[in-house]
C-alpha cells in the first residue's frame, strides 16, 4: 500500500541520499533519548540532593525534626522528708502533675476550649481571655498540683496543646497539730515559713533535665540523653516527740475552749538536751489547707511573741539574790504591813504575810517580798542574771522571725523599775525564753542551746548559775506547788514538780488593762531530777477564771503528767489522792485559800495610783 504522499511524487525521481523532507517529524528514538536524559539528569540531582542532605548538610533537617519532636524535659527533685525523732513522719512531698498549654497551638483548635473547660472545671470564657491574651507565649500554667489521675483524664481528651509535667506538693499529716513549727512551702516546693524555711537548704533538691522525643501528643517516646542528674532533697529529724506534741496539743485547746481565752502557747523542753519536745499555739491552722495561709494566723507565737512575764519571772530575780551571797533560802524577808512604798507608788500584797523566808515568798508570790529583795542588790547583779539566763537576746533554736524579747541595760533602771521587774513588768520574754530559762534552773545551772533537731549525743552546756543555786531554787519552787501555795493544781500524781504562776495586767494604751488578763505557769519535773522543762500561756481567759493557777497550771499538769509517762521516766513522789476543783462558777476571792485545798490564790495587787507601764503591782 503507497502511502498519499509519495503519489505526487514524479515518476523517476530519486530521492537524494541524506535529504530529509522538512515536513516529516523526529524520529520516536531521539525523543525517548531526550527525555530519558532530562529524567536521569533530574533523578541525579535528586539523588546528589539526599546524599548532601543526608550526609553532608545534614543540620537542617536535623534542626527541622528536634523543633518538632525533641525536648528538653525537667526532671523535678523530691524534697526531703521531715520526720519527729522517732521517725513518724510531719511532712512529705507526694507527686502531682500540673496542666499546661501551648497557647499557639491551642488556639488553632479553639473550639476545644470549651471541652477542656469543662474538664478543667473552669469557666470557659475566662479560659478562653486567658489563652487568647498569652498567644506569644509558649508556655502556660493552668492547673498546678492536681492529681494524677485527674490530671491523666484531661490528658486523654487529645486537645492539641494541652500537656502534663509531674511536680510535688508538700503534705503534713499532723495537720495543725504541729503547723506552727514546721511552717509550709509555696506552690513550687520552697520553704515560706517556721523550719520548712529555716532549713530550706537542707530540705530543698535541685531539679534535673533530660532531653527526650516526644509524639504529636506530647509524649515521651524515648530519653536520649541526661543533661543534669536530679539531686533530692535531704531528710530532715527533728526534736519533736509528736506523742507530746499531740498532747500538747489537746490540753492546750481544751484549755482554750474551756476558758474563751483569745490565745495561748505550750512549749516542753528537753533539760538534759535542750530539745524541744512539743511547741504548740492556739488558734492553730492547717498548712494542708493553702486558705488558711494568712500571716495572723502561722505566726509561732511562743518564738515570736513577747509577753510580760508576771509573778513567773520571780525565781530568775530569786536566783540573782542567791547568786549575790546575800540571801539563801532561809533568808526572812519582811514584808509587814502587807504594803511597800517606792518613791510615790505603793506596792501591795492582798494579805500581811509578815516576816517569811524566800521561799514562802515565791510560795505565796508576795509582790512587796520581792520588791525588797531586788531594791537590796545591786542593779548589775540581776541584769547580769537575767542576760545569762538568755532574755534580752534570741535563743539558739535558729527558729524564722524569733524575737529577742525586751531586757533595758541596768542604767537605765530606776527604783521603781527595779521594784516593779521583780515581780514580772518592765521587761519582756516570749514562752520559748521563759521555758529555756526554766530548763536552765532544773539543770542546776546549765544552759544547753535550743534545738529543733534531734540530738544523739551528750550536750555540755554553759553553767551560768552556780549548782548550788539551781538545786536550791529547785527546792524552794517546790513549795509553789504545795497545798499552801499557788500553784497546786500543777502537781502530778507520782511526781515533784517545782514550778511558779503568773497572773499579769496586759498593757493597752495609756496604762494597763484591769480586765484583760494574761496567765502563765513555768517550772520542771520531777524536781528530784528535773528531766523535762515546759511554759504554758494562756492570753485573755474570759470565762471567770484568770489566774495563773487556775487557768495555765492544769494544763502544765496535764503535758507534763502525760510526757514523763511517755518517756518512762520513774516517779519519785508517792501518789496522793487529787485536790478536787471548785463547783462550777464559784469565783474566789483573791488572794484568799481555796476552801477545798487550802492552796492561797495568787493574789492581784493594783497600785493605789492609776496604772501606768512599770508602775502597776501584779502577778
Amino acid at each position: 500500500m503507497k502511502l498519499p504522499f509519495l503519489s505526487r511524487r514524479k515518476a523517476g525521481t530519486a530521492r537524494p541520499r541524506g535529504s530529509r523532507d522538512k515536513a516529516s517529524p523526529p524520529s520516536f528514538g531521539a525523543r525517548s533519548t531526550f527525555l530519558a536524559g532530562v529524567l536521569g539528569l533530574a533523578a541525579a540531582g535528586l539523588v546528589y540532593r539526599a546524599v548532601d542532605l543526608q550526609l553532608v548538610d545534614n543540620a537542617f533537617l536535623q534542626g527541622q525534626g528536634n523543633q518538632r519532636f525533641m525536648r528538653v524535659a525537667e526532671i523535678a527533685a523530691h524534697r526531703g522528708t521531715v520526720t519527729d525523732r522517732h521517725g513518724e513522719p510531719l511532712a512529705v512531698s507526694t507527686p502531682v502533675d500540673s496542666i499546661w498549654v501551648n497557647p499557639k497551638e491551642l488556639a488553632l483548635a479553639a473550639d476545644q476550649i470549651p471541652r477542656l473547660a469543662k474538664a478543667l472545671k473552669r469557666d470557659k470564657n475566662e479560659l478562653a481571655r486567658r489563652i487568647t491574651s498569652n498567644l506569644d507565649r509558649g508556655f502556660l500554667y493552668l492547673v498546678r498540683h492536681m492529681q494524677p489521675a485527674e490530671a491523666a483524664r484531661v490528658k486523654a481528651l487529645g486537645i492539641p496543646g494541652v500537656y502534663s509535667v509531674r511536680e510535688y506538693r508538700r503534705y503534713y499529716p499532723s495537720g495543725e497539730v504541729a503547723g506552727h513549727v514546721l511552717g509550709f512551702t509555696d506552690v513550687d516546693d520552697g520553704g515560706q515559713e517556721g523550719l520548712e524555711l529555716a532549713f530550706d537548704h537542707w530540705l530543698a533538691g535541685e531539679d534535673g533535665a533530660k532531653r527526650v522525643i516526644q509524639d504529636n501528643l506530647g509524649r515521651i517516646v524515648q530519653d536520649v540523653e541526661s543533661i543534669r542528674p536530679v539531686r533530692p532533697g535531704r531528710d530532715l529529724t527533728l526534736s519533736l516527740d509528736l506523742r507530746i506534741q499531740y498532747l500538747a496539743y489537746r490540753e492546750l485547746k481544751a484549755a482554750i475552749r474551756e476558758h474563751r481565752a483569745k490565745a495561748g502557747s505550750v512549749v516542753v523542753l528537753d533539760v538534759t538536751t535542750g530539745e524541744v519536745l512539743a511547741m504548740v499555739n492556739q488558734p492553730a491552722y492547717n498548712p494542708n489547707d493553702r486558705d488558711q495561709l494568712k500571716p495572723g494566723g502561722y505566726r509561732n507565737r511562743a518564738a515570736t511573741d513577747i509577753l510580760e512575764p508576771g509573778s513567773s519571772i520571780k525565781p530568775f530575780v530569786v536566783a540573782a539574790a542567791l547568786a549575790s551571797g546575800k540571801y539563801t533560802e532561809r533568808s526572812v524577808i519582811d514584808t509587814s504591813p502587807g504594803f511597800y512604798k517606792v518613791g510615790i507608788k505603793i506596792i501591795e500584797d492582798k494579805h500581811n504575810l509578815g516576816a517569811i523566808d524566800l521561799a514562802t515568798v515565791l510560795a505565796k508570790s508576795s509582790n512587796v517580798g520581792m520588791a525588797r529583795v531586788a531594791l537590796a542588790l545591786e542593779p548589775e547583779q540581776i541584769h547580769g542574771t537575767l542576760a545569762h539566763l538568755g532574755f534580752g537576746q534570741v535563743t539558739t533554736s535558729g527558729y524564722p522571725g524569733e524575737s529577742a524579747g525586751l531586757l533595758a541595760h541596768f542604767s537605765h533602771w530606776r527604783p521603781i523599775g527595779i521594784a516593779t521587774l521583780a515581780y514580772g513588768y518592765g521587761l519582756s520574754v516570749t514562752p520559748l525564753q521563759l521555758a529555756r530559762a526554766y530548763a536552765t534552773i532544773g539543770a542546776g545551772g546549765v544552759s544547753r542551746p535550743v534545738s529543733f533537731l534531734r540530738v544523739d549525743q551528750p550536750v555540755a552546756g554553759e553553767r551560768v548559775l552556780e549548782d548550788r543555786v539551781g538545786r536550791q531554787l529547785v527546792h524552794m519552787l517546790e513549795s509553789v506547788v504545795q497545798p499552801d501555795g499557788t500553784g497546786i493544781r500543777a502537781s502530778i500524781p507520782g511526781y515533784r514538780v517545782a514550778g511558779k504562776t503568773g497572773t499579769a495586767w496586759k498593757s493597752s494604751a495609756g496604762g494597763y488593762s484591769t480586765d484583760r488578763y494574761l496567765a502563765v505557769f513555768g517550772g520542771v519535773a520531777p524536781a528530784t531530777n528535773p528531766r523535762l522543762a515546759a511554759v504554758v500561756t494562756v492570753d485573755e481567759p474570759t470565762a471567770g477564771k484568770y489566774y495563773g493557777g487556775d487557768v495555765a497550771a492544769p494544763v502544765f499538769a496535764g503535758v507534763i503528767g502525760g510526757a514523763l509517762r511517755l518517756l518512762a521516766v520513774a516517779p519519785d513522789a508517792p501518789i496522793a489522792p487529787p485536790v478536787e476543783d471548785m463547783p462550777p462558777g464559784t469565783l474566789p476571792t483573791p488572794g484568799a485559800p481555796d476552801p477545798k485545798s487550802g492552796a492561797l490564790r495568787e493574789p492581784v495587787t493594783a497600785a493605789i495610783t492609776p496604772p501606768a507601764p512599770g508602775a502597776v503591782a501584779r502577778r
